[in-house]
């Protein structure tokens, strides 16, 4: 009911952006109403926000999970001015009307603003007190936010390290499914994967595909039946290697660690 009325009392665009209480909008709803490209919302909140070096976390934006057709993903919430910024990068009607709306939502910020200086000297100062002591406890918010995300993040690296060797298949495979969906679904499994195979020849100096070939050539002359050696991979290669098992351990607990997402369960 609430959520009704709220509707009512708010204009087209203000419905369509999603904008809340305090003149917010989140990542998702503006880059569906820009109608930017279908499918790349993750690669594009990568680089216009979390990698983007003018904009700082939980000043221009805020991180939080949603489920997206009942996979977990994420979206941000963004204040006006740092939605007016993505907007700027737009091009065509879209962009230019919530360039606008955006650029009319902080107008009616600075004309509160000035509205303030009309206050008696008295009112004033209470004003002035009252801004220093709200601004007091927004800070000790946002310190015991970063506090309590760096001991998730301790305890989630603690284990990580814990990926027991002896069941590095299973934990890997729920890993990379995670980062996945950290990068906004399981379309990228395959690309986080080939990653991690990349960066273990890297280090170890072995050519996973050479090996798998081999593999491969070796069950035929061994009479192995042809479906079952489709179904090789590279983890069967590694599966060989007491070596690489354990450098693949280790490339998927920093892989895990570089991605934010460090929870094997």
């Amino acid at each position: 009911m609430n959520e009704l009325m709220k509707q009512e009392n708010q204009t087209p665009i203000e419905i369509a952006l999603g904008i809340d209480e305090e003149g917010m909008t989140t990542a998702r709803k503006l880059y569906e109403f820009l109608e930017l490209a279908k499918g790349q919302f993750s690669r594009w909140a990568k680089t216009n926000i979390t990698e983007n070096e003018f904009a700082t976390e939980n000043e221009d934006y805020w991180g939080f999970d949603i489920n997206v057709e009942g996979n977990m993903a994420q979206d941000f919430k963004l204040t006006a001015h740092f939605a007016k910024k993505l907007s700027m990068k737009g091009n065509g009607e879209r962009a230019e009307e919530a360039r606008e709306y955006f650029t009319t939502l902080e107008e009616k910020v600075k004309q509160k603003t000035i509205d303030l200086a009309q206050l008696s000297p008295e009112l004033q100062m209470f004003q002035k007190i009252f801004n220093s002591v709200a601004e007091q406890q927004l800070e000790q918010k946002r310190q015991a936010e970063k506090v309590e995300q760096l001991d998730k993040k301790v305890d989630s690296i603690k284990d990580v390290i814990a990926l027991n060797p002896n069941s590095w298949r299973s934990d890997s495979v729920k890993i990379i499914n995670k980062i996945a969906l950290h990068m906004g679904g399981y379309e990228h499994i395959k690309m986080i994967r080939e990653e991690s195979y990349k960066i273990l020849e890297e280090r170890m100096g072995v050519a996973l595909k050479v090996r798998l070939s081999n593999k491969k050539k070796t069950q035929a002359l061994n009479g192995v039946c042809k479906s079952k050696i489709d179904k090789l991979n590279q983890l069967d290669v590694i599966a060989d290697d007491k070596k690489l098992i354990q450098g693949y351990v280790s490339v998927i607990k920093d892989m895990a660690i570089k991605y934010g997402v460090t929870e094997v369960a």
